[in-house]
């Protein structure tokens, strides 16, 4: 809506994916309110109100009589929140007392809706353990009414105990009718809180009253295991904020300490950093040497040697030595505060078999009650079923009606998996990316940076007849100044190691896939592909045999040309990472078919490919990368790795785009998943990890509608009744919460060692 300001706020008691349906329902009806976003792990909701027609107090209201805590936050989007919001209600057990009432119709699995009649108390009772919330409460309220009203009726006549049931019934059913009533104003009239007041007001009135208590004890107590359930994976993503320091020792002017927050550093700020201490920013090391674990971010166990210059990432730490730290990014942006908001808005994002659940949970609920309305008027006439029995079996059947344990399944498992990745350094980009990876049929590599090491470094400066090799090379540096690409950069270097004095350079140009370009000293200079330099005219001559012999051993080679002739060469060589091999290894291993992608000639893509035992695709334009994901698109799901710097548009063509970045911005920015481990083999563990995501899916989709179908043909048989109808429901949304739950042990299987 033009105009309208982007309004965020904290919604705590959540437990489902219908929560966030329903309160993205309710919201998004009242006047003036857009773009409704609710993000179930991260208890977020965001929206537009539009100036002079909704207000932050509206909305509260609007979420606050679902039966949610609702707080205002600074602003959309601010990443602070997040982080340290995890870290403040890290021990938070999320016993928001929500009570549910699962609609699953257009659930999200961020966008639950509050229809959980969540009973959801006040802030206060958020660091609370689980026993000692008013949803507990009521749960032990309950059980004693119908426990004691059991054992009396051992002893006294129905009449007598009757009414406790009664009574235990009347405890429950009023606070979840209240919640099923708003509900139903703000668009969930299909809620569970609804069937469930339904099915025990009318087993209470046929005389059920036992059963009647029984049901509202067990749907009472199942609410309270799930959210409990949920709080549990919940925590999987808030741990990632304990890894933060609680506080910083910022260096002072003269050389003393002081401790801060480590929200309080600045960019350029220096940090003294102990041994055994956790880095509180992302930073460059100015002073000292150290072994830094990483294993906290980027799960690999290996602790690696720092030292002056050497990027470092917050949440590491710092095995042995004192090192000082000058801070590069500020708390918002660092690296553990960058996965936060990464892995929370990847909960957000549906995978197609979700999207495909959640369509048919919005037909599910009105067909069922639709059927539980046949199950009463028709047997009567056309089987002689008595009128009791018959209404007793249709309020059975109106249990079994919700869909919940069928809608949780899907996002329960999908977050679980999304945080168990980010544990390893996994980072994927929601359920959709997750559920398309374990599809894939083919891995497409680009080379540098990818399958090398990204640090190419020259092995030959070899002049044409008449040139000198220390001019050749001045001339190359001269043109490459300025460029970020790796092999710019290996030029340079090797000039500067060299002692070369590098002159200045003018109308430089960069012609992508080809060379970089420029004028020194009144000469037109060019370094690029001898494919480049011929069909600039400027044969490489004599310098051919060269050529293609630095070639074959697997080097890169550069033509210098200056005005048009070829004044020599320069051979690099990037060598490959050294989990390269066995992380294609492990790809092959799987199934997949492992390519690589390279604008190199033919005979260094040859050469390197052999080498670690994939195709090679060489010679290629980003044009040319393009087209080649394409075909391999036509025979399925293709994977594209890059560095996340120059492989955008392959990254974006492919139906995943994985960057190996390092935890770089642009890594974790440009691509659907990112491998902070920046190892081959992760891209492997990506496939096992979507592949163990997408059985827990179908292992839980199974649960859910087995149960239901089992518990639905024993109850027209008249085998079960009322109470195991409900365990349909809130009995299996526990089980399948806790099957996903396993997820969050998943380990990447060992690769072959090569």
């Amino acid at each position: 809506m033009d105009g309208g300001e982007k309004r965020q706020w904290r919604v705590e008691g959540m437990d489902c994916a219908a929560c966030v349906a329903k309160v993205t329902r309710a919201v998004g009806r009242l006047p003036g309110v857009t773009e409704v976003e609710v993000n179930l792990m991260a208890e977020r909701m965001t929206a537009t109100l539009a100036p002079g027609t909704a207000s932050d107090e509206v909305v509260v209201q609007q979420v606050t009589a679902l039966g949610y805590t609702v707080s205002p936050l600074p602003e959309a989007g601010a990443a602070p929140q997040h982080a340290a919001a995890a870290a403040h209600h890290h021990d938070h057990d999320h016993d928001h007392d929500h009570e549910h009432g699962h609609d699953h119709a257009g659930a999200d699995v961020d966008d639950a809706s509050p229809a959980h009649g969540h009973d959801h108390s006040d802030a206060a009772e958020a660091g609370l353990p689980w026993w000692r919330t008013a949803k507990a409460k009521l749960v032990g309220v309950l059980a004693l009414l119908v426990l004691g009203a059991q054992a009396l009726s051992m002893v006294l006549p129905a009449s007598l105990t009757d009414p406790i049931f009664l009574l235990a019934t009347l405890v429950a059913v009023v606070p979840f009718g209240r919640r099923a009533i708003a509900l139903a104003r703000a668009g969930s009239p299909f809620s569970i809180e609804t069937l469930m007041c339904v099915a025990a007001i009318g087993a209470a009135i046929i005389g059920a009253a036992e059963e009647a208590a029984v049901v509202v004890l067990l749907f009472a107590l199942g609410e309270l295991l799930e959210n409990v359930a949920a709080g549990r994976a919940r925590d999987g993503i808030r741990a990632l904020a304990t890894l933060m320091p609680g506080v910083a020792l910022r260096l002072r002017a003269d050389g003393t300490t002081e401790q801060v927050a480590p929200e309080s550093l600045a960019i350029g700020d220096l940090v003294l950093v102990r041994p055994g201490d956790r880095l509180p920013c992302d930073g460059v090391i100015e002073e000292g040497r150290s072994a830094i674990d990483e294993s906290p971010v980027t799960g690999e166990s290996v602790p690696v040697s720092r030292g002056p210059g050497d990027e470092v990432v917050a949440g590491s730490i710092n095995a042995d030595g004192a090192i000082r730290l000058r801070v590069t990014r500020a708390a918002a942006d660092n690296t553990i505060a960058r996965i936060i908001r990464l892995v929370e808005d990847a909960t957000a994002s549906r995978a197609k078999t979700q999207r495909f659940i959640e369509r048919f949970a919005s037909w599910w609920t009105p067909g069922a009650m639709a059927v539980s309305l046949l199950v009463i008027l028709v047997p009567p006439f056309a089987f002689g079923w008595d009128w009791w029995t018959s209404l007793y079996r249709g309020l059975a059947v109106l249990l079994i009606a919700c869909p919940c344990a069928l809608v949780i399944s899907v996002p329960a498992a999908m977050a679980s998996g999304l945080s168990a990745g980010a544990r390893r350094g996994l980072l994927i980009k929601g359920g959709s990316a997750l559920e398309a990876i374990g599809s894939a049929t083919s891995v497409a590599f680009d080379k540098t940076g990818t399958l090398t090491e990204g640090r190419p470094r020259v092995t030959d400066v070899l002049p044409a007849a008449g040139q000198e090799a220390m001019t050749v090379l001045a001339l190359a540096a001269a043109v490459e100044q300025g460029s970020s690409h790796p092999l710019a950069r290996a030029v340079l270097a090797e000039a500067e190691a060299r002692g070369v004095s590098i002159p200045a350079a003018t109308d430089q140009t960069a012609i992508p896939g080809r060379a970089a370009a420029g004028r020194v000293g009144g000469q037109r200079v060019s370094i690029g592909s001898p494919r480049h330099a011929r069909e600039e005219g400027a044969d490489p001559g004599a310098l051919d045999a060269e050529i293609a012999r630095l070639e074959s051993e697997g080097r890169t080679v550069a033509v210098v040309v200056v005005d048009g002739a070829a004044a020599g060469l320069i051979a690099l060589r990037d060598e490959p990472r050294a989990d390269a091999a066995a992380g294609i290894a492990a790809i092959v291993a799987l199934g997949l078919r492992p390519v690589m992608l390279t604008g190199d000639n033919q005979r260094t893509g040859a050469a390197i490919a052999a080498t670690l035992g994939l195709d090679a695709k060489a010679g290629l334009l980003p044009a040319d990368k393009l087209r080649e994901i394409a075909t391999l698109r036509e025979a399925g799901a293709v994977i594209m790795v890059g560095d996340g710097i120059n492989d955008a548009p392959a990254l974006a063509a492919a139906t995943v785009g994985v960057a190996m970045g390092g935890g770089t911005a642009v890594a974790l920015e440009t691509a659907d998943a990112a491998v902070l481990r920046d190892r081959v083999g992760g891209v492997a563990e990506l496939v096992s990890l979507s592949r163990s995501t997408m059985a827990n899916v179908r292992q839980n989709v199974g649960l859910a509608v087995g149960l239901k179908g089992v518990l639905l043909v024993t109850t027209l048989l008249g085998i079960t009744g009322l109470w195991p109808a409900i365990l349909a429901d809130t009995g299996a949304t526990v089980l399948v919460t806790l099957n996903a739950l396993r997820l969050l042990r998943w380990r990447p299987v060992a690769m072959p060692h090569m």
